[in-house]
């Protein structure tokens, strides 16, 4: 899809949007589509693209999934977790129904904001607000997206560590594609766990780099310690996309993003990075930022992520 056509997508869908660049190398973020950006790099957008779920709308029945670069909370499951406040797995309205706002613009930057109120597990209200800090760099076939995720607490009351967690969580989403590989610098199986059932056989290791096959009949989810460096998504002979965590809050610490049952506390292993793959042939790289020991009012965590995105067919 080009971005032109994601434009015309989004004007008859009645979908707010802002360009950050240009129609040839620039991000679209969408507004009204949960702040989620969308790269452009030589006219093309690399990131996956559902269109149905951008014509109609999320409910708690169905949620609609539209691709993009998406600013979520995590955790999403267990005791703490964000997506099971009312049993079942449902993305909450106040993200899928959020008002991004664009609150400052520059040449090749911008910043866009949303209030978003979270309930958790424990059925704890956290109110927040969402900010993206969003910066680009054009180069030869090339586009480096560098977002400031932040998730600022705006309730008056403080909240310990055994009522919540809350870390800003980056997924970003791309069509699989033949011959598509994830790779990860990676010598050590210790900085390396499933998060749903074993994905063995999707990988291994060669030259200390793990190898990930995307091709897959099930879901699975591969968890990053804060060892790893970086993941890169090479689709095939058509681009490559490379994402580093490259500052969070310094005393904060990685948590457990899992999806896991609401009834099950969160594991004391933190995620820095993840990969997921669907069967539905679509995959996410993931950058996580950190947790605050207690939250107090305006309590910020933050992290900034970059995306370096390579067109090479």
């Amino acid at each position: 899809m080009t971005g032109i056509e994601l434009i015309e997508l989004l004007n008859s869908s009645y979908r707010r949007w802002h360009l950050t660049g240009d129609m040839e190398n620039g991000v679209i973020a969408a507004l009204d589509l949960e702040g989620r950006l969308f790269t452009i790099v030589n006219g093309q957008v690399v990131n996956r693209v559902l269109p149905s779920a951008i014509e109609k709308r999320s409910n708690k029945n169905a949620y609609l999934n539209p691709g993009g670069d998406v600013l979520w909370p995590a955790p999403e499951g267990t005791t703490l977790g964000y997506e099971y406040p009312t049993e079942n797995w449902r993305v909450p309205p106040s993200i899928t129904g959020a008002v991004w706002e664009v609150i400052s613009t520059k040449d090749n930057s911008a910043v866009i904001k949303a209030e978003i109120d979270l309930i958790n597990n424990q059925q704890i209200g956290i109110p927040c607000e969402f900010e993206r800090h969003i910066k680009i760099e054009t180069l030869t076939n090339a586009l480096i997206l560098k977002v400031t995720e932040v998730i600022r607490y705006i309730g008056k009351n403080t909240i310990n560590n055994n009522s919540f967690m809350l870390a800003p969580w980056s997924l970003c989403q791309f069509d699989s594609v033949e011959g598509g590989k994830v790779v990860i610098p990676i010598s050590n199986e210790n900085d390396v766990w499933d998060m749903y059932d074993s994905s063995k056989n999707q990988r291994s290791i060669e030259d200390n780099q793990l190898i990930i096959n995307i091709k897959t009949l099930k879901r699975f989810q591969l968890a990053l310690s804060a060892n790893v460096a970086w993941i890169e998504y090479l689709a095939g002979d058509k681009f490559r996309v490379k994402r580093s965590v490259l500052n969070s809050v310094a005393e904060h610490r990685y948590i457990d993003i899992a999806d896991a049952s609401p009834d099950k506390n969160p594991s004391a292993k933190g995620v820095k990075l993840s990969v997921y793959c669907d069967p539905s042939n679509f995959i996410e790289i993931e950058g996580c930022g950190k947790c605050p020991d207690k939250l107090t009012p305006n309590k910020e965590m933050s992290v900034i992520i970059q995306t370096e995105y390579v067109v090479t067919e």
